[in-house]
């Protein structure tokens, strides 16, 4: 079992003064206890529903760049990209060149994007739903194409280029490893099935084993072997003070049903003491947990 950090608030950093320090300083005890990936959201408001939409909140990629410069392990996504929010061939080029700053530690997180009140606040067009699923697929095949060394025309429904060029190419071999995040079983999952190196997957073990069991039968329907896809679920709900018990306890239920990498918050006023007093005890453990085939 893996162990992902997500920052979703920085809050905890005392102001804008803040902000890079205090996000330097959790990514290196991060990178120091053995976390694998740092992400963070991808959204310009703080989600309204968590806190304000005035909260403190950073643009993913230009952060991802910042975390990039001060550690030398950790990979480096957003949980998730809004597919809504960069035209795809720029975002193959912004993921391009992250990871080749990086050498290599780059993935493309990415989904169809929720968040209205900030496209409207910011002007960003939010087409409808199944506009947005068909952008977003759209969006993978133009990445795909694009780290392929295919530098011909793209023609889809929503996106036309004629010419996707992506030079220098990605350090990461073949390309950067591609998650897709979400839980929709209709089209998120089947999308998943299809292209994703890794899925997300929000609730408790009893709710991602459902959706895993969907995801089986849409990767059936492709002819994909399942065990190719990297499991990932949240695993921030631990009680106040958990101890060992409590962490691998936890841990230990979403493995019986094929979770790999477990993806835990920046928790309280020093998520980075938090991180470390409530991980970092017990990482060898947790490394050692072999999750289920699913």
């Amino acid at each position: 079992m893996e162990l992902d950090l997500h920052v979703h608030r920085f809050d905890w950093a005392g102001g804008p003064s803040g902000i890079g320090p205090g996000v330097a300083d959790l990514a290196r005890r991060a990178e120091a206890i053995g976390v694998k990936t740092q992400s963070f959201m991808d959204h310009y408001f703080q989600m309204d529903w968590m806190a304000p939409a005035q909260d403190p909140m950073l643009e993913g990629y230009t952060a991802l760049g910042f975390v990039a410069g001060v550690t030398s392990r950790l990979r480096l996504r957003l949980l998730v990209t809004g597919v809504s929010y960069r035209h795809p061939g720029l975002l193959a080029k912004i993921v391009t060149t992250l990871d080749v700053l990086s050498q290599g530690r780059a993935e493309l997180g990415i989904g169809a994007a929720w968040y209205e009140r900030e496209h409207r606040g910011l002007g960003v067009p939010f087409p409808p739903t199944g506009e947005r699923f068909e952008r977003l697929e759209e969006a993978i095949q133009i990445c795909l194409q694009m780290w392929s060394g295919n530098d011909g025309p793209f023609e889809g429904r929503h996106y036309q280029l004629a010419e996707t060029i992506c030079a220098p190419q990605p350090v990461s071999r073949p390309r950067p490893r591609l998650l897709i995040g979400g839980s929709g079983e209709r089209k998120t999952l089947r999308l998943v099935a299809r292209y994703a190196d890794a899925c997300n997957i929000f609730g408790g073990p009893d709710d991602v084993a459902r959706k895993l069991e969907v995801l089986r039968r849409h990767c059936d329907a492709v002819g994909r072997d399942p065990k190719e896809i990297e499991v990932t679920a949240m695993y921030r709900e631990l009680p106040p003070g958990a101890g060992p018990k409590e962490v691998l306890g936890g841990a230990e239920a979403f493995a019986r049903i094929g979770v790999s990498t477990l993806v835990t918050g920046a928790v309280g006023p020093d998520p980075g003491g938090w991180l470390e007093s409530t991980f970092g005890p017990v990482m060898d453990e947790l490394a050692a947990i072999e999750h289920a085939p699913w």
